[in-house]
């Protein structure tokens, strides 16, 4: 009983972290088929042993908690989740249990395209769009009416003359793979990590506080259903799909209905290939009972409802040779092994290189040079190894050894104590490290220079020309048309970027010196705290730990690298080719129209009549104050609009001093 209990204990921990990484972090690590495959461990052994189910179990609730930081609405109906199926067989097993269920009477069944993007709630009262928000937990999701807004296709206002009272429409926000791929070519010039998938690119903007920054994202709806409505009476899910196109919503043109079930398999069958010609990425096909009575009789359980499946698609798989591991060095100096393979075609591509990761990768999978291996595209992106076919070992293959020394530079390779990670020691002798340094230091989000792409980069660094970011200030004309396919306009275009990035202040040096952990945000505090390298330089972890938003291990970082000699180093050598190293102060509060608000810390939530969220929280931080998006001990005052909802109730319970929009104007000295 006791290993029960432990592998219990073990299950449960393991699905709420990747039902973390998938709903909140939108960093899935496993696929989907995967996380079933726990979950129904955990059920078959919770059904055995029925003492042992504890509230708090995965299998008590429906999905991840709404994200931190957003107003919390709780659904008028239940957003359920919906049980998967992976083959034919257990499809027609739900066909059976639907029959039986409903006494043999006869069903007719509607098939859609399972889109891969974010569920969301819609609601409309007298017609208006009111409350966007995500699923959540199944309960109660995130408002993300802010960002919801921004997305091409969702009417603000019903296509109706005589709208109903209150109307709700549940579907999906997604991401075309053409927008995902403009998305990440725009974080890679700002030095940020692409997104992994749509989905992923879609998780991540609805999180955002900035309505301009989502719109940017061009994410799209598709909307399949409805939620709670008044004066509405239909009485079938194809009613409810036209309803919903009379309205003014984007629906699926990809809706089949069948009164068979085998009818069903083919068309699902027959969309496993077709899908890879659509823009967008779908895993899988859903199936619903078209009659509502049949519905309401077939119910739910306390996670799914019994009227509705889904039937998830394959990922496309390939076997294929690895044929040998190369080396990539980072920034930091982190090695990263990424497999070279037989080229093989996956969902539309040919994939010739997958990440492995680390050096605990490729031992828990026993993954050896030579094996013939099984490849997969996580989310039809990214691909990576799934496992090594040892039984198909031929005694040829080799088990990976890492270097003692860099590949790049010679260089001692150490492996980081409690980490899977191996570093070269090489610093700015290596000449792997340098080219990712001198990427970073380029980026759009640093230094912004013109020109300075990676080809460019691996030339200069070849060559010998460039060792060091402060080598990029030293180099001619002359120097630059030695340099293969480098023309005079080219060379001249990069040296007036190199020159004018000279001015680009403190915070965007920063951002570009592959400090670890320091980012665009951290460089901006740190630059408008300090004002000058000078005084950054002199600072002790203690007192970088003291300012907002950088903890402890980030100050020891901070501080380690500008008490290293290679830190000062590059800062002496950058002043001495007469590039600014200090920042200018944001505007004073004091010299802002209305009062001094340094100090004090405020939280807006709720519907304002004269400011946008984003408008009031700027103004906000100009006079000196700080907006946050959670009410806390430490708020000093909560800021509530029409519709204001938990954030209000944890202001009054904390004694928290509430502002209507009204007080908030006098408070800074405006009229009403």
């Amino acid at each position: 009983m006791a290993s029960l209990h432990k592998r219990i204990d073990e299950l449960r921990r393991l699905i709420d972290h990747h039902n973390r990484l998938y709903y909140v972090e939108a960093k899935p690590e496993i696929s989907d088929r995967d996380f079933d495959k726990l979950l129904d461990e955990l059920k078959t052994i919770e059904e055995a042993h029925p003492e042992l189910v504890m509230p708090d179990s995965p299998t008590q609730r429906v999905g991840g908690q709404p994200i931190e930081g957003f107003e919390t609405v709780r659904h008028r109906r239940p957003m359920l989740s919906i049980d998967n199926t992976y083959n034919d067989d257990e499809l027609r097993e739900f066909d059976r249990r639907v029959k039986k269920s409903l006494g043999g009477a006869a069903v007719t069944y509607v098939v859609e395209l399972k889109i891969d993007g974010v569920a969301i709630s819609l609601t409309y009262e007298k017609g208006l769009f009111t409350v966007g928000a995500t699923r959540g937990d199944g309960e109660q999701g995130d408002d993300v009416t802010h960002n919801l807004k921004t997305v091409g296709g969702l009417p603000l206002r019903l296509h109706a003359d005589r709208p109903p009272p209150l109307f709700e429409a549940r579907g999906e926000v997604y991401m075309n793979r053409a927008d995902l791929a403009q998305t990440n070519r725009e974080r890679a010039d700002l030095g940020l990590e692409p997104f992994a998938n749509p989905r992923n690119s879609t998780a991540g903007s609805l999180k955002l506080l900035d309505p301009k920054l989502c719109a940017r994202r061009r994410l799209r709806l598709f909307t399949y259903s409805l939620g709670a409505c008044e004066g509405i009476e239909i009485k079938t899910h194809l009613e409810g799909l036209e309803l919903l196109r009379t309205f003014g919503f984007p629906v699926n043109p990809n809706v089949a209905h069948f009164d068979a079930i085998d009818a069903v398999i083919d068309y699902c069958h027959g969309w496993a290939e077709k899908r890879h010609d659509l823009p967008y990425d779908t895993d899988g096909m859903v199936i619903k009972v078209n009659d509502y009575d049949q519905q309401r009789k077939l119910g739910t359980t306390s996670k799914s409802p019994r009227w509705v499946v889904a039937f998830k698609f394959a990922a496309e798989q390939g076997l294929t040779k690895l044929e040998h591991i190369e080396l990539q060095v980072g920034k930091l100096g982190t090695l990263t092994p990424v497999a070279h393979l037989t080229p093989v075609k996956l969902a539309g591509t040919t994939v010739s290189r997958a990440s492995l990761h680390n050096a605990d990768y490729i031992t828990t999978k026993d993954i050896r040079v030579g094996d013939m291996v099984v490849v997969e595209k996580a989310g039809e992106i990214i691909p990576y190894v799934v496992r090594s076919e040892s039984a198909a070992r031929t005694g040829k293959e080799k088990v990976f050894e890492w270097p003692r020394t860099c590949p790049n530079c010679g260089s001692p390779v150490v492996r980081d104590e409690d980490s899977p990670f191996y570093r070269c020691t090489g610093g700015k002798k290596c000449s792997g490290q340098n080219k990712k340094i001198l990427r970073s230091y380029a980026t759009r989000g640093a230094m912004d220079i013109e020109g300075l792409g990676i080809e460019l980069i691996n030339q200069l660094v070849d060559s010998g020309l460039v060792r060091t970011i402060p080598d990029l200030y030293r180099l001619t004309k002359e120097k630059l048309l030695e340099l293969e396919r480098m023309g005079d306009k080219s060379a001249q275009n990069l040296l007036d970027g190199l020159e004018a990035s000279k001015e680009r202040g403190l915070s965007r040096v920063l951002a570009g010196l592959a400090i670890e952990h320091v980012g665009v945000s951290v460089a901006e505090l740190l630059a408008q705290e300090f004002g000058d390298i000078d005084k950054l330089m002199a600072a002790s972890a203690e007192r970088l730990a003291e300012i907002d938003g950088i903890g402890p291990i980030l100050a020891e970082s901070i501080h380690a690298h500008f008490q290293s000699e290679a830190g000062r180093d590059i800062i002496e050598d950058l002043r001495e080719q007469g590039v600014n190293l200090s920042e200018k102060a944001k505007p004073n509060p004091a010299d802002v129209d209305g009062t001094d608000l340094t100090g004090k810390t405020f939280v807006v939530t709720g519907t304002l009549a004269k400011y946008g969220r984003d408008e009031i929280e700027s103004l906000i931080k100009s006079l000196g104050g700080k907006a946050t998006g959670s009410v806390s001990k430490n708020t000093d005052y909560v800021v509530a609009g029409e519709k204001a909802g938990s954030k209000l109730d944890k202001a009054r319970q904390l004694g928290v001093a509430v502002l209507t929009e009204a007080d908030f104007e006098k408070l800074i000295g405006r009229d009403v």
